[in-house]
């Protein structure tokens, strides 16, 4: 899960859109405005922080764990999966945001690594324009889109326009989850006037419990350094370890930072 190597029911809502927020780019390593009911929240902070968990939908190892953080985070579902409507609605009944996990295509690895439905450069563009809709179709309550894997498909224009143009015309947000340095999500987000994030650093692109505490611990450096932080983590074979080293730290960043999803960080640049 490499920074550039990430093994990574339509609905629509108002967003509340932050504006003004400094784009971030990730460092070059390995790599809602609904808040949980009864979860303490810090009033006297501006900063935010912003956790995504992706690979949803499959059954995968850490499910149960991360859907009890006691905190408000957004879940990303993968489409077209065994668990993909179940883990979709579990996270809708805690209250948590849903987004498309997009499968697209990377510049390294298998495409068997994907999954069904994949968004690869060698599609026609309808086909692409059917298979992205289709899969926000199949994700229940999703309000939004971020890719898994997708270094190569990140960084093509024809494919990210599609997918662009079908976020503004659902009122999907947008999460660029910054697996390539090329991405132009946030480019052609911004020049369509859809409302985008992007995320600066993953917590298990390691799955070691070490590599994990040790990303948080920039995570945390990060929270006091910016206003607004994004990460994400992953259900799967880091998941059990990702969640115990988040619950662990919720203390200690609910002191600087409010917990947020993803939709109250997005930005909207009109050009």
């Amino acid at each position: 899960m490499n920074l550039f190597k990430k093994s990574s029911a339509t609905r629509q809502i108002s967003l509340v859109v932050t504006m003004g927020i400094s784009m971030f780019l990730l460092p070059a390593h390995s790599g809602a405005d609904s808040i949980l009911p009864n979860l303490p929240v810090v009033e006297s902070t501006t900063k935010k922080v912003a956790i995504v968990i992706d690979d949803f939908g499959n059954n995968m190892e850490g499910t149960t764990e991360m859907l009890n953080l006691p905190i408000p985070f957004t879940v990303a579902v993968m489409p077209f999966l065994p668990s993909t409507k179940q883990d979709a609605q579990l996270a809708h009944d805690k209250g948590h945001e849903v987004i498309l996990h997009l499968p697209m295509e990377p510049v390294r690895g298998k495409k068997s690594w994907l999954g069904p439905g994949a968004i690869t450069t060698d599609l026609s563009s309808d086909e692409i324009h059917k298979r992205i809709v289709a899969a926000i179709e199949d994700v229940p309550y999703a309000i939004g889109i971020n890719n898994h894997m997708g270094s190569k498909a990140t960084a093509d224009e024809r494919v990210m326009n599609i997918l662009v143009d079908i976020c503004k015309e659902r009122n999907l947000i947008l999460l660029d989850s910054r697996t390539s340095p090329k991405s132009l999500i946030g480019k052609l987000a911004s020049q369509k006037g859809v409302p985008f994030s992007e995320n600066q650093l993953f917590f298990d692109d390691l799955y070691t419990y070490s590599h994990i505490s040790k990303q948080m611990v920039r995570f945390k450096k990060l929270v006091r350094d910016r206003d607004l932080v994004i990460a994400i983590g992953h259900v799967g074979p880091p998941g059990k370890k990702t969640a115990q080293v988040i619950k662990e730290a919720i203390p200690t960043l609910q002191k600087e930072a409010t917990f947020v999803s993803l939709s109250q960080t997005v930005k909207l640049n009109l050009k």
